[in-house]
């Protein structure tokens, strides 16, 4: 069918005209009708795949006679249903396909959760382990620590053990009997002398009747009788009074040598701990951390290479070569460059060596100024510290002169005869204050010292308001009126009786 269309639509010529005849291109009308007419025949072909077979087409086409109308048109209804049947298929299959999409969408949005919950879940317990790593590598650092000090063996033998020892010998010598006794006094020694008599002439007597004969015949017996017995007490009793104050001052410098060698021994035993300790922390800081590098100090210069190779880097980083490629690369380059290449880069290299060196010189100088400056602090505050010390010295020997001073004046008033009519001053506000809070300290708190009951009341008394304070001051100012009255009573009781001294004079 093509082909005659195509040859119905190419136009005769002359026979007169010798040359070839080509054949005209169809137009674009004529290119629809038969692209039309092509669908036409392909669609025939795929509904009836036996029309295709060109033998049979051509047997069928010499068979059948051209008209037959009717069956064409039966062919091309079933076509269209097979079309219709194929289509609602598609629809189906698309829709379901549509809800599966729609189902696992579903699923995955749920996986996605449950797998974010888990990796939570992972996360928490890896920080937990880490925590729990971190925690036990400090244990172990502070058992090696522990274990260290352990090791600890000091390399001196403690004085003061041999004193207490040199002690518990002389205890024990003195109780076998080398222990001096105290002298009789002559009374004693009177009755030693008599008592065998009096036993004689009272046979039947008990130790309490001779001890009663004994009693009054010493009052009975003379002063000259007594003085022998008094004389060898007496001699007795300097040459043990000697002997006493020897072992007391003995006793007191073996106290203070304990002593002595007790603060001698510890400061022996701290030194050694130190040096120990410092030993080991330095063990330790030389594995882990490196030392510290002054901020401050200026930086060394880059060579000639590597200012070579700060300037090749870019390039060859554009090129997307790694890290390593470009170290060897400039590296090579660097063997194969000349003298005259490499002047540039050497003579800047140059110049910051220069630099460098002048910036440490100023580095260094700045560091001698601030190490002596530190130097200077240091003997300033030694000095000021000097001074406070002197200044503490000469406080604590004014308050103990005062001390004594006050203890020499009350002795003095105490031999005094006082009278005892005489009104006593009464206590200030702080006085009183202190007693009743001594009394409640002493309850809340049994058995606590003085000293610490003194700085409670005073702590106490310095957080007082000011109305809180006004109350003993009232208090106190109370107590100081009838103290002014009972004085004036008192004076006046002590002139009118001196005046009647004097009258009966």
């Amino acid at each position: 069918m093509a082909d005659t269309a195509v040859a119905s639509t190419v136009p005769k010529k002359s026979r007169n005209n010798r040359k070839a005849l080509k054949q005209k291109n169809p137009s674009t009308n004529e290119s629809n009708i038969m692209a039309q007419k092509l669908s036409e025949t392909s669609t025939a072909t795929v509904l009836s795949p036996s029309d295709t077979d060109p033998s049979k087409e051509n047997h069928a086409s010499h068979s059948q006679p051209r008209s037959s109308p009717k069956k064409g048109k039966s062919k091309a209804a079933k076509a269209k249903q097979n079309k219709e049947a194929s289509a609602s298929l598609f629809e189906k299959d698309f829709q379901e396909m549509q809800e599966m999409l729609q189902q696992l969408k579903l699923e995955k949005e749920k996986t996605e959760v449950l797998l974010k919950e888990k990796d939570d879940m992972l996360k928490a317990k890896d920080e937990e382990i880490e925590m729990k790593g971190k925690e036990q590598q400090k244990m172990k650092m502070e058992l090696k620590k522990l274990q260290k000090l352990k090791e600890f063996k000091p390399t001196m033998t403690l004085p003061f053990v041999q004193v207490m020892n040199d002690k518990e010998q002389d205890k024990k010598k003195k109780k076998g009997g080398n222990e001096i006794k105290r002298p009789c006094p002559p009374y004693s020694l009177w009755c030693k002398a008599q008592w065998n008599e009096v036993k004689k002439e009272n046979p039947d007597a008990e130790f309490k009747d001779i001890s009663n004969i004994l009693g009054a015949k010493w009052k009975t017996i003379t002063a000259e009788e007594k003085k022998p017995y008094e004389e060898k007490y007496q001699a007795e009793k300097e040459a043990y009074l000697k002997v006493m104050t020897k072992e007391k001052r003995e006793s007191e410098a073996m106290k203070l040598l304990e002593e002595e060698q007790k603060q001698k021994t510890a400061m022996e035993l701290l030194e050694q701990y130190l040096q120990f300790k410092q030993e080991a922390d330095q063990e330790e800081n030389s594995k882990k951390t490196k030392k510290e590098k002054d901020p401050l100090k200026p930086k060394q210069p880059l060579s000639a290479f590597f200012l070579f190779c700060n300037e090749r880097r870019a390039a060859l980083l554009a090129e997307n070569k790694s890290v390593l490629e470009v170290a060897k690369i400039a590296g090579e380059e660097w063997k194969h460059m000349t003298e005259k290449q490499r002047g540039p880069y050497e003579e800047v290299a140059k110049k910051n060596r220069e630099k460098h060196m002048q910036e440490m010189e100023a580095y260094k100088q700045t560091k001698d100024e601030e190490a002596m400056n530190l130097k200077k602090e240091e003997e300033e505050l030694v000095k000021v510290q000097k001074q406070e010390a002197l200044q503490l010295l000469k406080k604590k020997e004014k308050t103990e002169n005062i001390i004594k001073k006050t203890k020499e004046q009350r002795q003095k008033k105490q031999q005094q005869n006082v009278d005892p009519n005489k009104p006593k001053k009464p206590a200030s506000s702080f006085l009183l204050f202190s007693k009743e809070t001594r009394k409640s300290l002493m309850d809340e708190r049994p058995g606590i010292s003085n000293s610490t009951l003194t700085a409670m009341i005073s702590v106490k008394w310095k957080e007082l308001n000011e109305e809180e304070r006004q109350i003993w001051n009232s208090k106190a100012a109370e107590a100081m009126e009838a103290y002014k009255k009972e004085l004036e009573e008192y004076s006046k009781s002590l002139a009118a009786a001196t005046s009647n001294d004097e009258q009966q004079q």
